[in-house]
């Protein structure tokens, strides 16, 4: 479970990105997060993936405070329960698909998980040994999604996973979403699509960094 509490994030200059921002993510749900360009999701979402030191308030895993941690244990963190799947994808572009998503279960330590059939479970097994420059958009972010999944993550942080997609490949990424949530993971989304909120199991609506409507929390 991953749990925000009043969380704040003051910039230089006094500009405020979020300001009391509480939600919580249960393992098994997900979490939709609403809001234009400029409201504060991609603020927070790094907030609650260890990576952007909040100004106030708390982000606790499994009742941990995560920022009470020392830099290396964030990295531990980071490395051994949270999965991130971001809208520019992140891949190595001289790796093939299959060498991006081994990396990353080599990097998780776990021998169980075979990069092929991760990519075979989101339908690019016959895609595996191309460059990501040779493969769609849709396709970069299903090896994406297979990546942040590699050694079963407890809490998958999602940044726009569908906003340079059509909407074919929108819905097979949300798809496989839902699917590692209905598997116990707890995936929190943020976007600017209303079409995500159909897999989610609560949602908030951000405005300028705070929270104007909650559904399900």
């Amino acid at each position: 479970m991953i749990r925000a509490e009043g969380l704040s994030k003051t910039y230089r200059g006094g500009v405020s990105a979020l300001s009391d921002v509480s939600l919580a993510v249960e393992s098994g749900k997900c979490l939709v997060v609403l809001g234009a360009s400029g409201s504060g999701k991609s603020t927070l979402l790094n907030s609650l993936g260890a990576l952007s030191r909040p100004t106030g308030g708390k982000v606790l895993l499994d009742g941990a405070d995560v920022y009470a941690l020392s830099r290396g244990a964030r990295v531990r963190l980071r490395r051994e329960k949270l999965g991130f799947v971001f809208q520019s994808f992140h891949l190595i572009p001289y790796l093939t698909a299959e060498e991006n998503v081994r990396a990353a279960v080599a990097l998780r330590g776990d021998p169980g998980s075979s990069a092929r059939e991760l990519l075979d479970r989101v339908g690019l097994g016959e895609r595996a040994a191309h460059l990501p420059d040779q493969l769609s958009v849709g396709e970069r972010q299903r090896v994406a999604l297979a990546r942040a999944v590699a050694g079963k993550p407890g809490i998958i942080l999602a940044d726009e996973p569908t906003g340079n997609l059509d909407p074919e490949s929108a819905g097979k990424i949300s798809g496989y979403l839902r699917s590692f949530c209905d598997e116990g993971a707890a995936v929190a989304i943020v976007t600017h699509d209303p079409e995500l909120t159909s897999i989610a199991d609560s949602t908030l609506r951000l405005e300028a960094g705070r929270v104007v409507s909650s559904d399900g929390q």
